[in-house]
This record gives C-alpha cells, sequence and structure tokens, in this order.
C-alpha cells in the first residue's frame, strides 16, 4: 500500500513538473518584433511640405537619411522595416516604408513620395556564373607539374642568370637561347 500511495505522488509531481515546464516553453515562443532603420510617423510625414519645407527642418524632424541619392544630391531617402520573427523561423516583414524627399532651388522640398509594403517587388537573383579563362586542374595534376621546374641555386626565377640583353642571340652573355651568362 505505501508503495502504490508513493508512486501517485510522484506520477502527480511529474505530471505538474511537465505541466509548468511546458506553459513556459510556450511563453518562450513569443514573436520578436524587431524594427530597423528610420520608420517616421504618418503625422511627422504630413509636417514636410513641398514648396514650403527646407532641408534643415526635414533634417529636424526626421533625422539624418538612411541613404541619399547616388547621382543627385537632392533626393534623400529615409528607409524603415518592422519584422516579426517567431523562434528560429525567417523574419516575416510586417511593415516597411520608404520616404522620398527631394530637394529642389534653395534647398525647398519639392516632392516627397511614401512607399510601402504593399507596393514593394520581389527581384530575382541571377545565379549565373562568370567563366574564367584557362584550365581546370586538380591539386595533384598541380604538384606533379611543377616536378623538375625548380633549379636550386639558379637564382629566384629558377631559370638562372641570362646576363646582359645585347649581343648575338645564343652566344654567352647574349640575349635569348638560355645559356648563362658571364656572371
Amino acid at each position: 500500500m505505501t508503495l502504490l500511495s508513493t508512486t501517485g505522488k510522484v506520477g502527480k509531481r511529474t505530471l505538474l513538473s511537465l505541466t509548468v515546464a511546458g506553459v513556459l516553453m510556450a511563453g518562450a515562443c513569443s514573436p520578436r518584433i524587431d524594427v530597423h532603420g528610420n520608420l517616421p510617423e504618418e503625422d511627422t510625414i504630413s509636417e514636410i511640405r513641398p514648396g514650403e519645407s527646407s532641408r534643415t527642418q526635414v533634417v529636424n524632424l526626421l533625422g539624418t537619411p538612411s541613404t541619399m541619392s547616388t547621382f543627385q544630391d537632392d533626393v534623400w531617402y529615409y528607409i524603415g522595416q518592422r519584422n516579426e520573427q517567431l523562434a528560429f523561423f525567417r523574419p516575416e516583414a510586417l511593415e516597411r516604408k520608404v520616404l522620398k524627399v527631394q530637394f529642389g532651388t534653395n534647398d525647398i522640398v519639392s516632392d516627397k513620395q511614401l512607399y510601402t509594403l504593399a507596393e514593394g517587388q520581389e527581384i530575382e537573383l541571377v545565379e549565373r556564373e562568370t567563366p574564367t579563362e584557362g584550365q581546370d586542374i586538380t591539386i595533384l595534376q598541380q604538384l606533379l607539374g611543377n616536378i623538375g621546374r625548380f633549379n636550386a641555386g639558379q637564382g629566384e626565377s629558377g631559370r638562372g642568370n641570362t646576363g646582359p640583353t645585347t649581343g648575338t642571340p645564343g652566344a654567352p652573355g647574349g640575349s635569348g637561347g638560355g645559356s648563362g651568362g658571364i656572371f
């Protein structure tokens, strides 16, 4: 009788421990929200008025831009994204904003455009490789191909000293022929 009552208590404790561990693990799997970049609010964006707002006012409202146009100094981009990630899965974009602010003469805003996640487009990556010239040889072919190319004691290049480049080809001290010089 004592064996059954002891087994029942151990079973209840084990069940209670497993339940608590399950609740804690489920709580640890709540999604994580990350914000990257600058996500300006709609009311802040509405304060930027084309034809009225200056470059200084834009910086005071939104801060420095995420990036500037490569070819035009008068276009600024504010880029931000909010992601949700559950455990080890790939993050999913919940919100994305790209604010383009273009300046005209006298550093006054001439145009602003807001692009959202719905207006984004997937870009398909090209997986081609650029071919290289030459031969595809193995490491073994490289090692065996170098046997006999090294002449110890004949300079750094391994060809020996060919002497001056003037004179008769093939003659000692002349150019060409591979004959050794007078050195």
